[in-house]
């Protein structure tokens, strides 16, 4: 593989503007080759050292035929690199080249050295900000530990005396399996090494709490009662395996920060000296070893800060909460990564191929029977495609959600941190698609096992069985779902399960990405859930071959036909209304009244559709083509972050991550149609050979699709936002807050003094 495409693999998705420009560097290589003249021919000579110069060591140094390392002489020298102390101490970088500019391809070469000193430049200051940061938070999770330390010792000692302490300290600060290697370049700096000073390790607990980190109805309550969200220590094993697992949560975070700043260090010194090699090679001037010198003594190559701080976090992390088996220990420390199953294709595509087999099947025995010009076989058909629709709508979302996970790693969405999964458990295209072929067969099945019952229609026994397979394939799922063993991707099944869960208490929980992502999903799928309650209608009913129609002269069921298609708005707008107050933004606000258009519209159409009437008819086109308007502009604006007027792309944003343009635009005119769709439910076009009930799940599934697209350019948006802002990493809360005693002191001391 290439140094480029490999370059670009191994990049930080979210920190690609801070990488070195390769590419741009090489195309002022590829400009200063088109300006040099024709190259002198091989000769053996010549062939002889190019093949040698591939020997050469990794920073540039060149060798020559005779085995002599090219000493640099400063008849030899071809640039001169001045370091300049910036602000803050910082160290800019500033090339000249030595040769005249007035040779052929010298301004391209000048512009190569100036373009590369600024690449180092903000590598350098992207590198050491970033540096300053884990430092500060070493030295706060040092303080974390000192805590974490103390707790365990009161928690396994309640007895214990200051007399005491430091006994039962040395084994915690030796380690009872491994000790600190001799060759360690931290210096004997550790993370846990609690009250050196001589000081009484216990006397501080005395000024830390615990910070309640877990959001509910509860915490909401009481902090509108005024209540503080941080609590005394209580010394309970409990509250120490709380604090334990929140702690390797917060060291495995940690430690992933100190790998990628790392991988970050080591790729962009490879660029650096690939391209000094590249130009090396169009120009037949040795500038390498020079240029290398210094990047290895700038920040970049000479800082070791992460190297310390990443044997320190290892020794800790293994030491603490693994007893010193380095073997376990590490494994939540360097996960590994999902491997790709030959069975999951496999089975996918077997599950796949079953499913257009089994349509095939069903169009033909549909055909074949004439079931659709029977009266009760009419009717019986209608209700089961009711029952079975359901599968069809969930299928067809997992679909979607599968295709936008493979469009999201083709452009490089890092959808798993934005979707905060854990690492290592998130799905892939195959594992979704194999779920949803799963599903589908199993609902074709059964669908087709209805139509073998049909032969004996009169017979009441088998119009029973029939009855009761949609019910099946419905606890099935639901099984699968819910089930407690750890089959079938147990964490992504809870992970949802969680998600769902703090949608529907949306105003009493933080809500983060995944929530209102679900909700949105959710508001797709009305349909669907109007299909569940369906079902509780019909299988509590006696006449089943009445069906629908006799649901539909229920007052209860009439009434929750109301109530269902408003929940998913319900949800989003106390969503929204909950960041409103939380994070104080007046978007949320506005966020909020689209999903109340919304509800207007749902039920000015439901209205209409139970009453019919002229005045309903009006509502309920007046309200949808509101909703419908105020949701395009905010799907295409606020969502897909498009339509800038001042973008260099028109009528789009700066940075777009597929490189045809025309895509964004057809999204859009897509999306615009799909939404329109909505008002058929409300104008009823008859279309002919098409009942009803077709052309609302028809309807319903060109909304599904419309959400598909829409989930891949609003993952788009965001991720680009993050970029934007350097976010690789997820914020862990701390379990511990730690109250100096002299911070106090100088509160007050200020307090008087404003007084």
């Amino acid at each position: 593989m290439k140094f480029g495409k490999e370059y670009k693999m191994q990049m930080v998705p979210e920190w690609v503007e801070a990488y070195m420009d390769y590419n741009g560097l090489k195309r002022i290589l590829r400009e200063i080759r088109m300006c040099q003249a024709p190259r002198t021919p091989r000769t053996p000579l010549r062939s002889l050292q190019q093949r040698f110069s591939m020997y050469s060591p990794f920073r540039g140094v060149e060798v020559d035929p005779r085995g002599r390392q090219n000493a640099g002489d400063i008849e030899d020298q071809v640039i001169k690199v001045s370091p300049i102390v910036g602000e803050c101490n910082r160290t800019f970088y500033r090339t000249r080249l030595l040769l005249p500019s007035e040779e052929l391809g010298g301004q391209d070469e000048v512009k190569f050295f100036k373009k590369l000193d600024e690449e180092l430049n903000k590598v350098n200051a992207f590198y050491r900000d970033k540096v300053d940061e884990v430092v500060e938070e070493a030295a706060a999770l040092k303080k974390q530990m000192d805590a974490y330390i103390a707790l365990r010792i009161k928690v396994q000692n309640p007895n214990i005396k200051g007399s005491d302490v430091e006994v039962a300290m040395e084994p915690l600060r030796v380690g009872t399996q491994e000790a600190p290697s001799s060759d360690n370049t931290s210096g004997g700096r550790e993370i846990t090494s609690p009250c050196d000073d001589g000081s009484d390790p216990l006397g501080f607990l005395s000024h830390v709490k615990i910070n309640n980190t877990h959001q509910g109805p509860i915490s909401v309550i009481r902090g509108i009662l005024g209540e503080s969200k941080e609590k005394e220590l209580s010394f309970s094993k409990d509250e120490l395996k709380q604090v334990e697992e929140r702690l390797k949560v917060v060291f495995t975070e940690f430690y992933q920060k100190l790998r990628l700043l790392k991988n970050y260090s080591f790729i962009n010194l490879s660029a650096f000296a690939k391209i000094m090699k590249k130009y090396e090679k169009t120009t037949l001037r040795y500038a390498a070893r020079s240029y290398m010198k210094i990047v290895d003594k700038s920040y970049l190559g000479s800082c070791d800060e992460i190297m310390k701080l990443i044997k320190e976090v290892e020794h800790s992390f293994v030491k603490h909460f693994f007893n010193a088996n380095r073997r376990e220990g590490m494994k939540p420390l360097r996960p590994t990564k999902r491997r790709e199953k030959h069975r999951v294709t496999f089975i996918s595509g077997f599950f796949s191929g079953c499913s257009i087999a089994l349509v095939i099947a069903v169009i033909l025995m549909v055909r074949a029977r004439r079931i659709m010009e029977k009266g009760q076989g009419s009717l019986y058909m209608e209700n089961m495609f009711g029952l079975y629709s359901l599968s069809l709508y969930i299928v067809l979302h997992m679909l979607m959600y599968a295709a936008d996970i493979y469009l999201w790693k083709r452009y490089q969405v890092n959808y798993p941190f934005i979707f905060n999964f854990k690492q290592g458990t998130e799905l892939g295209y195959r594992e979704v698609f194999l779920l949803s072929s799963g599903l589908a067969v199993l609902a074709l099945a059964c669908f087709l096992a209805n139509f073998n019952m049909l032969i004996g229609l009169t017979v009441t026994e088998s119009m029973n069985y029939a009855k009761l397979i949609p019910l099946l394939v419905l606890l099935v799922s639901l099984g699968i779902t819910f089930c407690p063993f750890n089959i079938i991707y147990r964490s992504s099944r809870y992970f949802l399960i969680k998600c769902l869960f703090r949608c529907v208490c949306a105003p009493f929980y933080e809500v983060t990405l995944p929530d209102f992502f679900l909700a949105d999903q959710i508001t797709s799928q009305i349909q669907a859930i109007r299909t569940i309650e369906f079902y509780i209608c019909y299988y509590s009913q006696r006449g089943f071959l009445e069906g629908q129609s006799k649901c539909h002269h229920n007052g209860a069921y009439n009434a929750f036909y109301f109530v269902i298609a408003i929940i998913p708005y319900w949800i989003r707008c106390f969503q929204c209304l909950r960041r409103l107050v939380q994070e104080r933004d007046y978007v949320h606000g506005y966020n909020a009244l689209k999903y109340l258009t919304a509800i207007v519209a749902v039920v000015m159409r439901t209205v209409y559709e139970l009453k019919n009437g002229t005045p309903w008819l009006v509502m309920a086109l007046l309200t949808s083509a509101m909703a419908v308007a105020y949701n395009i502009y905010w799907d295409i604006v606020m969502d897909w972050g498009l339509l800038r007027r001042n973008s260099k792309n028109f009528f789009l944003r700066d940075r777009l991550l597929v490189s045809h343009k025309s895509v964004y635009y057809f999204a859009m005119v897509i999306n615009v149609l799909l939404r329109a769709a909505w008002l058929q439910l409300v104008l009823e076009f008859n279309v002919k050979g098409l009942r009803k009930t077709a052309i609302s799940t028809t309807i319903s599934c060109l909304e599904i699709i419309r959400r598909g697209i829409w989930n891949f350019f609003r993952l788009e948006n965001e991720h680009l936002n993050n970029v934007g802002k350097f976010r690789a990493f997820r914020s862990v809360p701390l379990p511990f807050n730690y109250h100096d005693r002299h911070d106090a002191g100088d509160d007050e001391y200020d307090d008087e003094k404003d007084d």
